[in-house]
């Protein structure tokens, strides 16, 4: 949120005197963070009031996150030798009158989403391989009939991933025709949603070189205009086209986990993945797929569009309003939910692939098998799962794509 609002002053058309940008990127230099509501803007004008919780600690004032608990600004900027500012003409709404926090918290967003698709192309290629299903849904001559950038792109990392799998060898002349939709058509599913979160991040990239607060100054000509780049929609539409996308990411996924522990579903694995002498003693994997279920009906909720609702402020003066810091909250929380979802998958694949030795999977498939299993031992009978779970998110996103790409590559 700092660094952005640094980025739009340098433009030169807000009206501040360099020593507050100098005062800004101290802050960040010396490591002091503003305590900043997550609630509380409309998206325009501008985020209002987050921005000026950021404002009252450059003023010496509120309060500031040291160390996870909240101290007095005026304390820590003492302690750091930080100079309070004293604000001068249009300074302070030069500072408060802007879409920097949902920028900031869209940007974020974006990244982590941006990493969590590779994740969940990762755990599909996984569970395809687990549940016997086809390498020919990803055909590359399939997908050059309908050349969707996305979904070429998860085509090619689940060929390379499954490459010389040894369990779909020993299938590859059964009579089934078809898989489920959940398997066969992840790629346009995956793909579908990677094709928007590039978008968003197309969008968000060009906010965060925008001056975007009012009235905007141009100096050469000598005249201040009054406009509306604090308006948040741009911002608004995008995030919320974001929790779509990573929705659909979820919601496939959790499908995925239903059919690796249901028996009829899944080609042969015991049910809830438990080995067979535990059945009806152990549940196994049957509450994380509860677990599962619920963050994705969670996001569903979240996934209603923040942008299409408006309430006029400033006695009707500001009679439309974004909601985008709500878009961008949401948008996150999504993601979390997300990558909690990614984590389930993963640690049930995992599971159902070990049922399948003496087999092997492929290239990819099996360096995220050792990934997970460095961490995470088989079940063999019930324990508490939630270890397991946080186990692989500390794995996720970075460790287990390095160990895949060691593998096969780097994953686009």
């Amino acid at each position: 949120m700092i660094l952005i609002r640094v980025n739009s002053l340098l433009r030169g058309h807000s009206g501040v005197r360099a020593i507050v940008v100098d005062r800004l990127v101290e802050l960040l230099n010396k490591s002091v963070y503003p305590f900043v509501p997550s609630q509380g803007s409309v998206g325009s004008s501008g985020d209002l009031a987050p921005l000026s919780h950021m404002v009252l600690v450059l003023m010496g004032e509120g309060e500031v996150i040291e160390s996870g608990r909240r101290r007095i600004a005026s304390d820590v900027l003492r302690e750091k030798g930080i100079i309070p500012v004293v604000l001068q003409s249009k300074e302070g709404l030069a500072l408060n009158n802007g879409t920097s926090v949902q920028t900031a918290v869209g940007a974020l967003a974006v990244h982590d989403a941006m990493q969590l698709q590779k994740v969940l192309d990762i755990s599909y290629a996984m569970s395809l391989e687990a549940m016997m299903g086809s390498i020919a849904a990803s055909d590359p001559r399939v997908h050059a009939l309908r050349p969707h950038p996305g979904q070429v792109t998860v085509a090619s990392n689940t060929r390379r991933m499954c490459a010389d799998s040894q369990i779909m060898e020993s299938h590859k002349n059964c009579g089934r025709v078809q898989d489920a939709y959940s398997l066969r058509c992840a790629p346009q599913v995956h793909g579908a949603s990677r094709d928007t979160i590039a978008y968003v991040a197309s969008v968000i990239a060009r906010e965060l070189n925008c001056v975007t607060d009012n009235p905007l100054l141009f100096p050469d000509d000598g005249v201040a205009i009054s406009a509306g780049h604090f308006h948040g929609e741009p911002i608004a539409q995008v995030m919320d086209f974001l929790k779509i996308g990573v929705c659909e990411l979820a919601n496939i996924s959790e499908r995925r986990v239903a059919r690796l522990t249901d028996p009829a579903l899944s080609e042969g694995l015991p049910a809830f993945l438990i080995p067979k002498d535990q059945a009806g003693l152990s549940s196994g994997f049957m509450i994380v797929q509860y677990t599962a279920a619920a963050l994705v009906s969670e996001n569903k909720v979240l996934a209603h569009p923040a942008s299409v609702d408006s309430i006029p402020t400033s006695a009707n003066q500001e009679d439309h309003v974004s909601m985008g810091t709500i878009a961008a909250r949401q948008a996150a929380e999504i993601v979390r939910n997300a990558k909690h979802v990614a984590a389930i998958e993963l640690l049930c694949a995992a599971q159902a692939l070990d049922f399948r030795a003496p087999l092997c999977a492929g290239r990819g498939t099996d360096a995220a098998l050792r990934c997970v299993r460095a961490s995470i031992p088989f079940l063999n009978r019930d324990r508490i799962l939630y270890f397991d779970l946080e186990a692989i998110e500390r794995l996720i996103p970075a460790i287990l794509i390095e160990s895949v790409e060691t593998a096969v590559g780097r994953l686009d």
